[in-house]
Parts: C-alpha cells; sequence; structure tokens
C-alpha cells in the first residue's frame, strides 16, 4: 500500500468535467436512491490549488440505507471504505490506494454535513479573497505536512470551521 502524500495540483479546469462523468455514472448506478449530487472541496472552486482528487458528496434520504449502494457503486469502481469515526456520511475511493482519483461522501439531504459543504464551496466560489487565503494556507501546510495527511487535514479545520461560520451570517 502507497502512503498517500499530500501533493497539490495548479487548478484544471478539466476536473469539472471529472465530475460530470462521474455524476453521471453515479446517477446510473443508484440514481433511484440519490436525492441530491455535487461537486465539493477543492476541486470544485476555479483558481484554487488542490490535490487531484475529485470530491462528489451524494444526498440520500437515509444514511441507515448506505448498504444497499455498496454493490452498485462496486460496479463502477467505487469501493466502499469502512469509518466508523464518520457518524454523519459514507465514504467511498475510486482508484489505487494512496492515489485515489475520487472520493464520494454519502450523507442524508438537508443534515449538518450536506448543508455546511455547500455553505463553504458557495462562499468560496463567491469570496476570491478568501480562495487566496485558504490557498495560502494549503500551500503552506502541504509543505509541513507533505507525508502526514491526515495533519494535513486536520490542520485546514479551523478555517474551514470559520469560513461556515462567516458563510451562515450571511
Amino acid at each position: 500500500m502507497t502512503k498517500p502524500i499530500v501533493k497539490l495540483n495548479e487548478y484544471n479546469p478539466e476536473w469539472e468535467n471529472e465530475f460530470e462523468n462521474g455524476r453521471k455514472k453515479i446517477i446510473k448506478a443508484i440514481g433511484d436512491k440519490i436525492a441530491g449530487i455535487e461537486h465539493i472541496g477543492s476541486t470544485s472552486i476555479k483558481g484554487l490549488k488542490a490535490k487531484p482528487i475529485i470530491d462528489i458528496m451524494v444526498g440520500i434520504e437515509d444514511l441507515s440505507n448506505t448498504s444497499i449502494l455498496v454493490s452498485p457503486l462496486s460496479e463502477i469502481e467505487f469501493e466502499y471504505v469502512p469509518k466508523p469515526e464518520l457518524k454523519d456520511r459514507r465514504f467511498f475511493r475510486k482508484g489505487l490506494w494512496g492515489r485515489g482519483t475520487c472520493h464520494l461522501h454519502i450523507c442524508e439531504i438537508h443534515s449538518t454535513e450536506w448543508v455546511e459543504k455547500l455553505l463553504f464551496r458557495n462562499y468560496l466560489r463567491k469570496n476570491p479573497e478568501m480562495v487566496k487565503e485558504y490557498a495560502l494556507l494549503k500551500e503552506e501546510l502541504a509543505t509541513k505536512y507533505k507525508f502526514d495527511r491526515s495533519t494535513y487535514t486536520q490542520q485546514k479545520e479551523p478555517f474551514i470551521v470559520d469560513i461556515i461560520e462567516k458563510a451562515k451570517e450571511v
């Protein structure tokens, strides 16, 4: 198993097409179970450097029904990764371990998880000065925690929480 490293790439407009392709495949596989589907994460924000991993969020009515999604999603190469620490979402990945190409987050539609991910994304899309600030933070953390993706992610959390709070005030 390859240890994942933190490597940020310049924004790539192709990421939107990759999301669209993934969205279509997911809808074909489990469309009757989906209440919403969104491109989230840094690849969804024009101009932002990012790890080249497309984050897709699928909203469903009841998270306890996730088990029926595992088989059809595996047929389109999404591997379910049990993460007991994630209470409000389920996680699937696509691509080689440590070099994934897509992360699929399944949560209940309109849950806190759903709403906050969209608040964060939409706030950054509307506030280019915050995108620049976030980019600087990510670059600093990517250098400091290149071989520790978990800590890199944890260290971004205060910025993310701050943006979500600002977005709630708007």
